[in-house]
């Protein structure tokens, strides 16, 4: 028994001394109020993140189905600024709750969905965060094989010895396996100082493009024959290929929208999360998307065929006898998408993934720990196999926005119409709460009426994701579908606002006293009503068990 208890001890992460046992299910250094030390994120680290995020393999071909539904190359791009011009503000709505109190998503979802309730919220996001990885990895496994046969053209002769029934080869495993592998190092870092990473992909990444869109107008001496090519549909259906091609740019944002605060929280101060975000989203990723289109237009003019993937463009520059400046070219463009991969499964994955898993069982996970559960997760759901019908894997992932929609309608109407932006830190750590402080949690732990609401919100959309599925649904369905994130966020949040106005939970009578508080300093970071300090450091003291008064919230 002694042995046992000792192999516990050792798995435990890092844990205030003396806490009890159930603070170990509550809390950890994690899942804490980030300390004023580890507040490192300034506006243009945000504007790095979201330039390195942006080019990718995914970004570089989002205009590709727009173009193939009948619309002309400068519609798609329209399409393409709207949809993240949408994003953006969500994007920020999100990112004030981490940024002024400095916790990640799971904390957050807390004041929503109760301690307990907003276990199924971060278990939805983390599982999809590790089958993105192991998707994201699956992709970097190619920008691998196409630069290492740059390097050594043998590579493409290596000889097969998995058995059909794997799904993959020899060669294309070996290459997914090095991304992977050199994946891991990157895991290791705190979420803090991985913010260099990204630095360095928004250097590397952008030149990497910048240097493909160059060449290959060169190559085909013009910008290729997309450019001249009319749209070719009309009327309501134009209408809706519009409205169905934003809302696709929308969907694909939808992971990153809800955890918005686990990068947030380590801003500096607020105002360096929300400007910066605000503006870099539609910028960086309408001129990433505008890239694609003119290269993947010059590959018509070059050899008769569209090829929107960068990647087997790039495959099919070395095919033949290519010199060795376009083998050179080749390696160094292949490069950089390596980085852009590696850098987005840390960003939009690992950490999320992370994040995710700790509030799940923080004894023992922290956000290291996830983001490898996330890594290893990638790597069993055997991803290539997900990607050989890559249109319906792409609808059932797109739809888990309607999820996603809904959860994130519930906790921006909790922070904004709710608490009108104030939280009660300690409550949000301890498993019974003392209904004293200036704004408590909800009624429940279980956040009864987040659920009702979060369901509202999937609810009005499940006939029309049936109808994509391939069932025979009314037209109406479908539209309101194509809708889905606006439509489960909107429904999501007036239902919830509703519910908490029909049914005040405990300790609404005191909303009245926002007005008697002095709540903020110049950057907009909460302070206690003396203006003594900062009440996000106190609540760092109170989850480390440090804090002489726990009267805010007693963990039995």
């Amino acid at each position: 028994m002694k042995v046992f208890h000792h192999i516990i001890r050792k798995l435990e992460v890092m844990h205030a001394p003396g806490q009890l046992y159930a603070e170990l299910f509550l809390s950890n250094e994690d899942l804490s109020p980030v300390e004023e030390e580890r507040r490192t994120w300034e506006g243009w680290n945000f504007v790095a993140f979201w330039v390195a995020d942006s080019f990718n393999v995914n970004t570089w071909m989002i205009s590709s189905s727009m173009i193939e539904l009948g619309l002309s190359w400068w519609q798609a791009w329209i399409c393409v600024w709207v949809g993240y011009l949408a994003v953006a503000p969500f994007i920020v709505l999100n990112v004030r709750p981490g940024a002024i109190f400095h916790v990640t998503f799971p904390v957050v979802a807390r004041t929503s969905f109760g301690l307990w309730g907003s276990l199924w919220c971060t278990l939805n996001r983390g599982v999809m965060a590790c089958v993105w990885y192991g998707v994201q990895a699956s992709i970097g496994g190619t920008c691998m094989r196409v630069a290492l046969r740059a390097i050594w053209p043998s590579v493409e002769d290596i000889p097969n010895h998995m058995p059909a029934s794997s799904g993959t080869n020899t060669r294309d495993f070996m290459c997914f396996f090095l991304f992977w592998l050199i994946s891991l190092p990157a895991i290791w870092f705190p979420v803090h100082e991985i913010r260099h990473l990204f630095t360095l992909k928004a250097i590397v990444a952008p030149i990497a493009g910048i240097t493909f869109f160059i060449w290959c107008i060169v190559r085909a001496h013009g910008v290729g024959p997309m450019i001249s090519q009319p749209a070719t549909i009309h009327g309501s259906e134009f209408s809706w290929a519009m409205v169905s091609s934003s809302m696709s740019c929308i969907s694909n944002m939808a992971t990153l929208i809800t955890n918005a605060p686990d990068f947030a929280s380590r801003a500096r101060s607020s105002s360096a999360a929300m400007w910066p975000q605000l503006i870099s989203v539609p910028l960086c990723f309408s001129l990433v998307s505008f890239i694609g289109i003119i290269v993947s237009s010059s590959s018509n003019a070059i050899y008769g065929e569209t090829i929107w993937s960068p990647v087997d463009l790039l495959d099919k520059f070395l095919d033949g006898e290519p010199s060795s400046a376009v083998r050179f070219g080749v390696w160094f463009i292949a490069t950089g998408f390596i980085i852009a991969q590696l850098g987005t499964n840390i960003s939009a994955n690992s950490v999320s993934a992370g994040c995710d898993l700790t509030s799940l069982l923080p004894r023992f996970i922290n956000i290291r720990r996830g983001g490898y559960i996330a890594a290893i997760v990638g790597i069993c759901i055997l991803p290539w196999n997900l990607l050989k019908d890559s249109s319906t894997f792409t609808s059932y992932l797109s739809a888990y926005s309607v999820f996603l929609s809904s959860i994130a309608g519930v906790m921006v109407t909790e922070y904004y119409l709710i608490r009108k932006g104030h939280y009660n830190m300690s409550d949000l750590y301890s498993p019974r709460v003392v209904m004293d402080g200036i704004i408590t949690p909800l009624d429940s732990t279980y956040g009864m009426h987040a659920y009702a609401a979060y369901i509202a919100g999937i609810l009005i959309n499940v006939v029309g994701f049936a109808g994509d599925t391939g069932r025979s649904v009314p037209i109406a369905a479908t539209r309101i579908y194509e809708l889905s994130f606006f439509t489960g966020f909107g429904v999501s949040s007036i239902i919830y606002w509703a519910l908490n106005w029909t049914f005040p939970c405990q300790g609404a009578r005191l909303q009245g006293k926002f007005e008697e508080l002095d709540v903020s300093n110049e950057d907009g970071d909460l302070l206690p009503p003396d203006g003594s300090g900062d009440e996000v450091n106190a609540a760092v003291e109170y989850v480390d068990g440090n804090a002489d008064d726990k009267k805010d919230g007693v963990a039995v």
